[in-house]
């Protein structure tokens, strides 16, 4: 090739260099995400609470980056720990070479592909026990990384101070009602350190919906009440129930063991009003009853009871609700006396107390 020929081409190849570059990249639009876009979106919602031997931290785990798009492949979660006497400000906690400066690292945990054990329902809950000591106040932060290792920002920090925690609640009983279950225990005297109970203590009530089921928190009491009732429930369903204590310590909960769990199966045990304005009619070997029906809302149905002179009342007969009439036939002639009493639609089918009683002569 010339040199002449050359240097024709030469600005020709630049120019459709120069166009290529200005073409869109094929299957791509708009600008790159920045890889800090990318990042898992920081943990929100850590949460420190002592109990007993540990501190227990829950969290929720992230489910979108930080450009708000889904989070497909999480990866683990790491926690930091620092510790001081717990006056001041505690230390400030930001990500620097994937490090925490100032913050041990004390636990790894898996999130997916399996997620750990400590992962349920979309939440974290572990324990730390790792050489506590009374009195010292613990921050945490946790970072979050996706399996690709890029690193979300620290979370807000949790700051607890290790407390004492109250001994379990003393006397726990629970006693079954019409749909509820009625709680009582007494005051605990002593913290887990040996030293007595002072201040308010509130109780956090649990509850499991059958025996291999856990056992949940459901409610926090008023400070100080040592007595609960749990309404709503199904009866002749059995549920178990726990109760612990739990203490202010400065801005820390400490929360005690909970007592052992104890079973109750709520029962309508409350019998309906009895029916009333109980009429007989007698004719030949047969007596015609009517009554006015009982107040209750639930009832199943009437039993029409029957007794010859003195004699003691034998049941005769049924009618199912809402019927109020009952013809009592094949009656040998005689002087009878009868009674109604209703019967609720519980699985113990509560009986009321009977109706007025009428005499009649069949002849």
């Amino acid at each position: 090739m010339t040199a002449g020929r050359r240097r024709v081409l030469a600005p020709l190849a630049f120019a459709a260099a120069l166009a290529l570059l200005a073409l869109p990249a094929c299957g791509r639009k708009g600008a790159p995400i920045a890889p800090e876009r990318r990042v898992p979106q920081a943990v929100t919602d850590l949460r420190g609470t002592v109990r007993q031997d540990g501190i227990e931290l829950t969290w929720s785990v992230p489910q979108r980056r930080a450009d708000n798009t889904r989070l497909i492949d999480p990866g683990v979660a790491r926690v930091f720990r620092a510790e001081d006497a717990g006056q001041g400000e505690p230390r400030a906690a930001l990500l620097v070479d994937d490090r925490v400066p100032g913050y041990t690292e004390i636990a790894t945990v898996r999130l997916a592909d399996p997620p750990s054990p400590l992962v349920r329902g979309g939440r974290v809950t572990m324990t730390d026990r790792r050489n506590l000591a009374q009195g010292r106040r613990y921050t945490y932060v946790v970072v979050t990384a996706d399996a690709q290792g890029r690193t979300s920002a620290p979370s807000p920090r949790a700051m607890v101070t290790f407390a004492p925690a109250p001994e379990a609640p003393a006397d726990f009983r629970v006693e079954p009602g019409d749909r509820e279950a009625r709680l009582s225990w007494r005051r605990p005297a002593r913290l887990s350190d040996g030293s007595a109970v002072s201040g308010p203590l509130v109780y956090e009530i649990l509850r499991a919906p059958s025996a291999d089921a856990p056992l949940v928190p459901i409610t926090r009491t008023a400070p100080d009440a040592t007595a609960a009732t749990d309404r709503g429930l199904e009866n002749d369903r059995t549920y178990h129930y726990a109760v612990r204590a739990i203490r202010q310590d400065g801005a820390t909960a400490v929360e005690g063991e909970a007592t052992a769990s104890v079973a109750v199966t709520p029962a309508d045990v409350t019998p309906p009003s009895p029916p009333a304005e109980l009429v007989a009619i007698p004719s030949e070997r047969t007596v015609r009853l009517s009554w006015s029906p009982s107040t209750a809302p639930d009832v199943a149905g009437y039993v029409v009871y029957r007794a010859r002179g003195g004699e003691p009342l034998q049941r005769v007969g049924a009618v199912r609700a809402p019927g109020t009439t009952f013809t009592d036939r094949d009656v040998p002639p005689g002087t009878y006396r009868y009674a109604v009493t209703a019967q609720d639609a519980s699985a113990r089918a509560n009986e009321s107390r009977p109706s007025n009683a009428v005499t009649v002569t069949v002849p």
